[in-house]
């Protein structure tokens, strides 16, 4: 049988099967166009609500300045509160949605098979590695098949309306393929170009997420792909999510079959699914109808079929099958999908971290807390050793990803300042962020906005003790007061209670945010953390214990801390020998604020013995830096300097260590020549 033949045919039975769902899932489809009509926007569950809301959040997707702005008008329950966020992602979008869409269809390629001396159109693909195209299965049945297809990107109209030259790759299907008949996917490995480079490394490519929190039901999605084999379209938001089932999504968009294997994106341009049928119009019996509402005869094509809906196969569902794999089929080619798919392994050539362990929490469900990252053996001469200390909101990270994080930002000052690159193999990375959740008690746990009915995020994120609630409140005042906020404000806010939205610690908080490159979002964030770290010693201890199970044992330390990390370093040096020597970078440290230092086992503004020398960076527009320069409160021992951050990451270490001055003095610490 031909390969256009075995498309069409397991095509018409993939539609067969859509629609079998389809008239399934006909009450809970009607339910929600209810409730869509009576004016419910996003017609999903609590959890699925606070998942979206979180994510749009901590990407960045809302400004947290916006999300807040949407909230505070009046009084809403958790659910209402995500909606007004989820709003603002629908009905504003920054400028760069549309770079972001175009960058996110060039990894979209044209599938062609050779037949009978004539090359046809099959069906769409996606780069989701650098090496590796997402199709239907119903598209590349089987690896044969695959061997007499090819690939052609950027098969499209350029911004003047003339056809761009596209690029034709050949499939290598026996080099790697993997496919399923139920979920209906295939994946396949792309052969690099005549330069031995991979696709990916030209086109781009997908990073699928296995994580929550990408859509819901009422969203809009986005398709983009080769309908019946032309030149690349995209059908953009004239769409939403109808029905979300196990496996499979439904949502109305204009597609049409050539548009099978096409990636469907959120608004942020993650792939939420791959695209595999239409949804055709049935009769009582299963017959599919035409648009005249007459049965369907194969004769007719399928344009003439009455198509209702749209289905895709949900990402996280085949991210799921392909991590059931067999261990020797998770390797090579899937191990570059990326970390959020689940299916990159641990870094083979770094030294490994210590495992993961599993800690029940007290009235909370199991919790895996991961640990930190020794650097490799003889780094910097084995007598010297780079140390990363990181601030707040860093848990269920990554440590491996944030150790890269970090140093791609030193390196980039590194070579500024005309010194050579470090491998991040190379960095110690003691990681608490997992400790310091688990070791607050439960009603101290960072709450998200999402899920506060206090609608200011000085309220939202206050913390629960009333001990740790006055260490946050008098932070807030002593940063309000150095950033001189007039005392007209002061004493209109004194007369506002506490309970009131628009009091005084409200007010402080916009104050800072208004003065700042931070929202008041971020601002409450960070000094909750440091709050609920100062207030109680047990969660002292058990921070400064984690970073000590990932501490080198002698040696030099060149010790780099940003934020909450560069209090929690203070405190550190506590619990070392008086014979160990620390070269200390503190950056974007609250440790300026009386409020803070005189609350820190050193017991004050005294530099320890073990630190010869001491280098603060600050960012004026940093909020959380708002004591600085340090010299002001810790005498002569402290070396201050001022950097200039973006805007939107004035507090980012990356933006920190960017800076040559700040670099070339951790590179002379280290001797790197």
């Amino acid at each position: 049988m031909r390969a256009t033949e075995r498309t069409d045919r397991e095509r018409a039975r993939q539609a067969a099967a859509a629609a079998d769902r389809y008239r399934a899932t006909s009450d809970e489809r009607t339910a929600v166009e209810r409730q869509m009509d009576a004016g419910v926007p996003f017609p999903d569950s609590r959890q699925a609500l606070a998942a979206r809301a979180t994510r749009l959040l901590d990407r960045q997707a809302v400004p947290a300045a916006m999300a807040v702005e949407a909230v505070r008008a009046e009084t809403l329950t958790a659910p209402d509160a995500c909606k007004r966020i989820l709003g603002v992602s629908k009905e504003l979008q920054a400028w760069s949605f549309l770079p972001r869409g175009a960058r996110a269809a060039r990894t979209v390629a044209r599938i062609s098979v050779r037949e009978n001396g004539r090359e046809l159109p099959l069906g769409t693909g996606f780069l989701v590695s650098p090496s590796l195209l997402m199709t239907n299965q119903h598209v590349l049945t089987d690896a044969e098949t695959a061997r007499q297809c090819s690939v052609e990107f950027d098969a499209q109209i350029t911004i003047d309306n003339t056809p761009q030259p596209s690029t034709r790759l050949e499939l290598a299907p026996d080099t790697f393929f993997v496919a399923d008949e139920r979920l209906d996917f295939a994946l396949v490995m792309v052969a690099p170009d005549l330069t031995g480079r991979p696709p990916g490394e030209t086109f781009g490519w997908n990073r699928l997420s296995a994580q929550p929190g990408k859509l819901v039901i009422g969203e809009s999605v986005n398709v983009i792909g080769h309908p019946m084999g032309r030149l690349k379209e995209i059908a953009v938001r004239d769409n939403i999510l109808q029905v979300r089932l196990d496996d499979f999504l439904h949502y109305k968009t204009g597609t049409e079959p050539g548009n099978s294997g096409s990636p469907v994106f959120n608004d942020q341009w993650e792939v939420v699914a791959l695209h595999h049928s239409g949804v055709p119009k049935t009769d009582d019996q299963g017959r599919v109808l035409r648009r005249d509402g007459q049965l369907w005869q194969p004769g007719d094509g399928d344009d003439a079929v009455d198509w209702v809906s749209n289905e895709g196969v949900r990402v996280s569902s085949i991210l799921r099958h392909l991590a059931q794999l067999p261990p020797g089929g998770r390797t090579g080619p899937l191990a570059d999908m990326g970390a959020e798919s689940g299916l990159s392994p641990a870094e083979s050539t770094s030294p490994a971290p210590a495992p993961a362990t599993v800690v029940p929490r007290p009235g909370a469900a199991t919790a895996v807390v991961h640990t930190g990252l020794r650097a490799r053996e003889g780094a910097f001469g084995g007598e010297r050793h780079l140390v990363f200390l990181h601030g707040r909101s860093q848990e269920h990270k990554d440590p491996e990803d944030l150790r890269r994080e970090w140093t791609a930002g030193l390196n980039q000052g590194l070579v500024r300042a005309g010194l050579p690159p470090v491998d991040p193999a190379d960095a110690w990375f003691p990681y608490y962020g997992d400790r310091l959740v688990q070791a607050l008690p439960a009603r101290e746990a960072v709450p998200r906005v999402t899920e506060a009915t206090i609608l200011s995020p000085a309220e939202a994120f206050a913390p629960a003790s009333p001990t740790a609630r006055a260490v946050y409140e008098e932070m807030i005042g002593e940063a309000a007061a150095r950033w001189n906020i007039p005392r007209e404000r002061q004493l209109d806010v004194e007369r506002i209670t506490l309970g009131d939205i628009i009091g005084n610690l409200h007010r402080q908080l916009g104050w800072l945010a208004a003065r700042s490159d931070l929202d008041a979002w971020t601002i409450a964030l960070v000094l909750h953390d440091v709050a609920a770290y100062l207030d109680d010693r047990r969660v002292k201890d058990a921070v400064l214990d984690s970073v000590l199970d990932t501490l080198p044992k002698e040696g030099e330390v060149i010790l780099v801390s940003h934020s909450l990390g560069t209090v929690v370093g203070m405190d550190l040096t506590t619990r070392l020998s008086p014979a160990r020597t620390i070269h200390l970078t503190t950056a974007g440290s609250p440790l300026g604020l009386d409020s803070v230092y005189k609350r820190l086992l050193i017991g004050g503004p005294t530099r320890p013995d073990t630190v010869t020398d001491w280098l603060n960076a600050w960012c004026p527009s940093d909020a959380v830096a708002i004591g600085c320069p340090l010299a002001d409160n810790w005498a002569d021992t402290v070396t201050d300097v001022a950097v200039i951050n973006a805007r939107d990451r004035a507090h980012s270490i990356v933006e920190y260590l960017s800076h040559p001055e700040v670099a070339g003095e951790i590179g002379a610490r280290l001797k790197l020549s």
